[in-house]
């Protein structure tokens, strides 16, 4: 038998298989560029509520946050119109 010889365009096949298509890697460019932008945003503008806290003692629920508000708004009563 006789040997083939492969021709240049058969053999740069298998290298450009390997690379992802480049629309691919221009939409990963401009995920990564679109999250460090808004990171950028996001920690140059602060906090959205910095003197927000709590109103329980930590817990996640229990009787440990406000009850069953009843002091939450003043001048409301609970029961048969009064």
């Amino acid at each position: 038998m006789a040997d083939i010889p492969m021709s240049p365009r058969s053999t740069g096949t298998t290298r450009g298989r390997l690379l992802p298509p480049p629309a691919l890697c221009g939409f990963l460019l401009l995920l990564i560029l679109l999250f460090a932008v808004s990171y950028a945003v996001g920690s140059a503008a602060g906090p959205v509520a910095p003197g927000l806290h709590g109103t329980g003692s930590g817990g996640s629920g229990g009787n440990g946050g406000s009850g069953g508000g009843d002091d939450d708004m003043p001048g409301m009563s609970h029961g048969s119109g009064e």
